[in-house]
């Protein structure tokens, strides 16, 4: 998205198959923008040995390891998708007594757009500022070191930021003519199995 970083109320560690989303919201935390964490995300059904207690549970002991102090993370281990991710959160900083007016997004670096969309949809009365892990897709790739996996994801989170807003789960969002066509050509190509059922 491109979204300069800013000091916000709270960092939402989204839940996925990427640890380096628990390493950014540490680096995030360390560098004094959030005073306060979220790590979000039950079972992980892509990669569910690297995750057998939960993403959020996963994401927490790095970030721990990384040096964020326990007292700065609270944990959300129910959500299975973005809008939950979200919504379970806010919830969860509720329960806290936090007063949340703005969110640092984190997620893997394909995927800011629709938590973005995600977030103007489900809590539209925060500032959502995204952020991810500033890298190239071929070192991506490297850092995950499973090609179908990420451009499976990929495939699959563009469908979702295409077909989302029409099932209420996510604000519109201009997806440009070239975009779609690399998407079919993807999509021919096998790249499927992340899709929308």
């Amino acid at each position: 998205m491109g979204h300069r970083r800013q000091p916000c109320d709270v960092a939402i560690g989204l839940g996925c198959h990427d640890l380096g989303v628990a390493a950014e919201t540490a680096a995030l935390y360390l560098d004094g923008l959030v005073s306060r964490i979220v790590f979000t995300g039950g079972p992980n059904p892509s990669r569910p040995e690297h995750f057998p207690r939960g993403e959020a549970a996963h994401f927490t002991e790095h970030a721990l390891a990384l040096g964020v102090p326990g007292h700065a993370i609270l944990q959300e281990p129910r959500a299975r998708n973005t809008g939950q991710n979200i919504q379970f959160s806010r919830e969860v900083l509720e329960a806290a007594g936090l007063d949340v007016r703005s969110v640092l997004l984190v997620s893997m670096p394909y995927m800011e757009r629709r938590a973005y969309a995600t977030c103007r949809q489900v809590w539209p009365q925060v500032e959502a500022v995204c952020a991810s892990t500033p890298m190239n897709l071929n070192d991506y790739v490297k850092t995950i070191g499973d090609d179908a996996l990420v451009i499976d994801g990929l495939v699959g989170d563009l469908q979702r930021v295409i077909e989302y807003p029409g099932l209420g789960f996510a604000v519109a969002q201009d997806v440009p003519e070239t975009v779609r066509g690399a998407y079919q050509r993807l999509l021919a190509d096998g790249f499927d199995s992340k899709l929308l059922t």
